[in-house]
């Protein structure tokens, strides 16, 4: 009798136990997410949607920095749209993670999410640009850098316009890791006037500056004085997110001939603006 009544207090303590045990434990709330792009038009927008196996409020963390409400209310059907230009995105991706807490306040997150931006797509505050921007950013786009160039039989002034063609991107946005240009130069008061050039840029991100730009280059006078050319560029800061105003050096040498070897200091606006974006 005695063991029956231990063996009954012993069983009804464990079904107690295991009875609070499992009032305590909540499954994690399952998130699926339905829609994930950044949309074409301007102002472009990442836009998110997702869905919940029990209603909770919701947020987004981009990047591991920026964290937006999506869902203030208990829902179960979540979306936001987010204007890309108000994140300060600079990469070819960005990362996002999904928050939510159910009606007892208790955090779920799902995993890391990553999106890639469009080809060609360049994030910046003002990206509306309007008929009358495009028009001005074409006019300063087409003004010419001056040149000082330095030379044996003397020293001149040259204007110079170089026009990227192909900018090539990897993991930055805002600046491709580098770019194919065409140039053309004109030195007044010197025997060789005209240059026509073609050359590669690459493009090294760095702290303070926003760039260093190495580069190799040939060009050509159309009269025989052919060559090849070395320079770096400095990119000192931007104009209206369109432009970057630039320091550059220049050495302009020849394999077969010597002694006709010259130097160039230039200032100039570097911007992709008609560049064909790879």
């Amino acid at each position: 009798m005695r063991f029956i009544k231990i063996s009954f207090i012993f069983l009804f303590c464990t079904v107690r136990i295991f009875s609070q045990t499992d009032s305590t434990v909540s499954n994690p709330i399952e998130i699926t997410v339905i829609d994930s792009y950044i949309t074409p038009e301007i102002p472009n927008k990442f836009v998110l949607s997702f869905f919940t196996s029990d209603s909770c409020t919701s947020k987004v963390t981009i990047n591991h920095k920026n964290t937006l409400d999506v869902s203030k209310s208990l829902l179960e059907n979540h979306k936001i749209g987010i204007e890309l230009n108000k994140l300060q995105i600079d990469s070819a991706a960005f990362s996002y993670q999904i928050i939510v807490y159910d009606r007892n306040g208790k955090e779920t997150r799902s995993e890391l999410f990553s999106v890639e931006l469009p080809d060609g797509l360049v994030i910046s505050r003002e990206q509306d640009a309007g008929l009358f921007k495009i028009c001005l950013g074409g006019i300063i786009f087409a003004i010419p850098s001056p040149v000082y160039v330095y030379a044996k039989d003397g020293n001149n002034w040259s204007l110079s316009k170089e026009i990227p063609l192909i900018n090539f991107y990897s993991i930055g946005y805002n600046y491709p890791s580098g770019y194919l240009s065409f140039e053309y130069s004109h030195i007044f008061e010197s025997d060789r006037k005209n240059f026509l050039r073609f050359g590669y840029k690459q493009i090294i991100k760095v702290p303070v500056i926003k760039y260093i730009s190495p580069g190799m280059g040939v060009f050509t006078d159309f009269k025989g004085y052919n060559g090849m050319s070395a320079e770096i560029s400095f990119g000192l800061f931007q104009i209206q997110n369109v432009f970057t105003f630039y320091a550059r050096y220049r050495y302009n040498f020849q394999l077969i001939s010597s002694g006709m070897d010259f130097h160039e200091i230039s200032l100039g606006l570097y911007s992709n603006f008609f560049s064909l974006n790879l």
